[in-house]
């Protein structure tokens, strides 16, 4: 165990950040998981509480795995990757499965073990990584907008319009997370204010569309008109829709500045979701603005951790894969947090590394280890291809850059 402990490289500060989530994460699950048992009749409390362990422990697993790759073999591996997941996005809508009471075309099972994989998170893992490869590889020349159409938002747009139809609000965390890292990446700004500008344009088509007609929508555009609706203009909303978002008003109002203690929340066996989507609800409840402040205290403390370690980077690819990666698990934490609190509608947004979860849990330790690699390669010289072809990912993972 000590000689584990003595391999551990990288951001010293993430690794305990990301240790203290994940050991808090513990508390309200236990706490939120009679929810499942007690109402919906799933399982046992020690049941869900051993599953949230298993988990966590092979997603820490997976975090010691990935600091230990160079960095640079992801260039390669996004190589591989991308066309993957491209592959199983859209096989997962052709999947229809039903999880905690919502059936939806997001999950697929893996063979053998009889997990949910929701593929969404890979993807955004996978194309951020190839985003970054891209505007490393043009960071001193000067592209056209047609020259960057195959080799960037193609990809861009496959996955953003794969996940749409079943995970709105995922599809727009990771559009907006795509504009971000190009801004940051230095594609021409004039290009990013047409996408911006284009954007604008066909989501007032959309809403327009998803309030006049939304009949000719996917079947989950009752649901976000629903959302949408309800945030805008709460006394008009309908009652049934209101519901959720009442209940987490309760327990954040009952929490008051110390909480009611660990596993005293009422309000946790009346929410549907206090599990995942709600579980900072049910933390205020026990834990008070006090703990809802630590908790976000740390995810503070998160952000300016990947900054630091994006700031320190030797190489361009390492400074925007740090940022791609990283970025969006502070970023859902706060829509997450937000949500509670009424002040973003709701999106179905995990709180990271504490709500019970599957694989979402393992793509976040997926990324906290990228973030960690670059943090651990701080010696490396500022990257040259010396020749060697970036579109062939065999030469990128040979190590020769």
């Amino acid at each position: 165990m000590l000689a584990i402990f003595k391999n551990l490289k990288g951001d010293k500060a993430i690794w305990g950040v990301v240790a203290l989530l994940a050991l808090f994460s513990f508390l309200p699950v236990y706490s939120a998981s009679t929810n499942l048992v007690y109402v919906n009749g799933d399982g046992t409390t020690l049941g869900h509480l051993v599953k949230h362990a298993v988990l966590l422990f092979l997603g820490f697993g997976i975090i010691y795995a990935v600091h230990k790759i160079p960095t640079h073999y992801f260039k390669g591996l996004s190589i591989i990757a991308m066309p993957i997941v491209i592959l199983l996005l859209i096989y997962t809508l052709t999947v229809e499965t039903r999880i905690g009471g919502v059936t939806a075309n997001r999950w697929i099972k893996i063979p053998l073990v009889g997990v949910n994989f929701q593929t969404s998170t890979l993807a955004a893992v996978v194309l951020m990584i190839w985003i970054a490869r891209y505007l490393t590889k043009i960071k001193d020349a000067k592209i056209t907008f047609k020259e960057s159409i195959l080799p960037l938002w193609l990809p861009v747009a496959l996955v953003v319009l794969l996940i749409l139809p079943e995970n709105f609000s995922t599809a727009a965390i990771i559009s907006l997370m795509v504009l971000v890292l190009c801004f940051l990446g230095g594609y021409p700004l004039k290009y990013l204010f047409a996408i911006v500008a284009t954007g604008i344009v066909f989501a007032g088509m959309f809403l327009f569309v998803l309030f006049k007609a939304p009949e000719v929508l996917p079947d989950r555009a009752g649901t976000w008109k629903s959302r949408i609706e309800t945030f805008i203009h709460p006394e008009q909303a309908d009652k049934d829709d209101l519901h959720q978002l009442t209940l987490a008003q309760i327990a954040v109002a009952e929490g008051g500045v110390v909480g009611k203690g660990a596993g005293k929340s009422v309000m946790k066996n009346m929410l549907s979701q206090s599990t995942s989507d709600f579980i900072f609800a049910i933390i205020i409840e026990e834990y008070g603005l006090l703990g809802g402040g630590a908790l976000l205290f740390f995810y503070l403390l998160l952000l300016f951790r990947i900054v630091v370690v994006a700031h320190s980077s030797k190489t361009v690819f390492s400074k925007l894969l740090v940022i791609g990666v990283g970025l969006p698990i502070v970023f859902q934490a706060f829509i997450n947090m937000a949500v509670v609190v009424q002040l973003f509608p709701v999106t179905g947004q995990p709180l990271p590394l504490i709500s019970m979860g599957g694989t979402s849990i393992w793509m976040t330790c997926m990324a906290i280890g990228i973030v960690l690699s670059a943090s651990n390669r701080k010696e490396n010289l500022e990257e040259e291809s010396h020749g060697i072809d970036e579109t062939n990912p065999l030469e990128v993972l040979s190590g020769q850059l």
